[in-house]
């Protein structure tokens, strides 16, 4: 397993070490001994979801509100997805700073969102099925996120704006200036996530 740092404090490039022959593939997609000792962290993964989305879906950007923020580590299984992930840490030298990379079944590649990011993907292929494991439940009161066009963001999602799909839901979503009073994340809160 090599690890990758993303220039984002915490947030993680995992890249699994794969076993490929005749038959196929075989790789270890989570041991917790083995994440805590490369990572440096103490995540304990609770809950587990798996989604399959059509091409042009985008999901995001969520995150939840403390005290139910969530970390994550996420991976496709299926198809290909450009993942993204926004700091929205108070404080934080990279906060409004996004950090996005391609993630397929070929390439395998993870990523650990810690608490204090959102979290967003597009689907590039026909279809994607993307799995993620989460430290915290799921709670519906809690959840939150920036919309996916923030033009101070200025995210490039990589497909033209009419092959893009969202729900209503995240069509709703505000702006990081105006959800950033809501935030109870900050850089001191998160320093060892």
């Amino acid at each position: 397993m090599r690890i990758t740092e993303t220039g984002l404090e915490g947030l993680l490039v995992i890249e699994p070490k794969v076993y490929k022959d005749s038959r196929g593939f075989f790789f270890e997609s989570y041991n917790k001994r083995t994440f805590q000792e490369i990572t440096g962290q103490d995540v304990d993964f609770i809950q587990d979801n798996l989604s399959r989305s059509g091409y042009g879906v985008l999901r995001g950007l969520h995150f939840q509100i403390n005290p139910f923020g969530q970390s994550k580590l996420v991976t496709v299984l299926k198809g290909e997805v450009l993942d993204v992930v926004l700091d929205i840490r108070k404080g934080s030298p990279t906060y409004g700073k996004y950090f996005s990379l391609k993630l397929n079944e070929e390439n395998k590649l993870q990523v650990f969102v810690p608490k204090g990011f959102a979290h967003g993907f597009i689907v590039l292929s026909e279809f994607a099925e993307f799995h993620y494991k989460c430290d915290n439940y799921y709670t519906p009161d809690y959840e939150s996120g920036i919309h996916y066009n923030d033009p101070e963001i200025n995210i490039d999602w990589e497909l033209p704006s009419s092959d893009i799909k969202i729900s209503e839901k995240d069509k709703s979503l505000k702006t990081l200036k105006e959800a950033e009073n809501n935030f109870s994340y900050t850089v001191e809160r998160f320093k060892n996530y």
